[in-house]
């Protein structure tokens, strides 16, 4: 990951590989493999989940102000279809809104034919920072 993007130690767990950051876009890769799968050999959902929120977490990271940090307010996934493990899946997250107190992103998650496997619609919150340093 990018040093100047947050640490985000579960994502690096997870191997999520940021191909693209800027403040309209997160493009971002995950290989599928046996620990992040269900039985059956099928990506969970939670993974996706996992995947599209790290990418709206770290665009959402790039629209604040110096100081201020984000965390997830919401989030609803619409599971589409599977991938399995071998397979690498392509995740986009672009604004539906960027604010002043919170920032929502839609998450496209794709296979590598570029067939619809998830779509992700997250909020946001930003946290402004505080003089205490909290």
């Amino acid at each position: 990951m990018d040093a100047s993007l947050p640490l985000l130690p579960f994502a690096e767990l997870m191997r999520v590989e940021i191909v693209e950051a800027t403040k309209s876009r997160v493009v971002g890769r995950l290989a599928v493999r046996e620990e992040l799968c269900t039985s059956g050999h099928i990506l969970h959902g939670g993974a996706y989940m996992a995947f599209a929120d790290t990418l709206g977490a770290v665009a959402g990271f790039l629209n604040l102000s110096p100081g201020a940090r984000t965390t997830t307010l919401e989030s609803k996934t619409n599971f589409l279809g599977s991938a399995r493990v071998g397979d690498t899946i392509a995740g986009e997250a672009t604004p539906l809104h960027i604010g002043r107190r919170s920032s929502v992103w839609q998450t496209r998650i794709t296979s590598a034919e570029g067939r619809l496997l998830a779509m992700v619609t997250q909020t946001q919150m930003t946290i402004e920072a505080t003089l205490g340093g909290r």
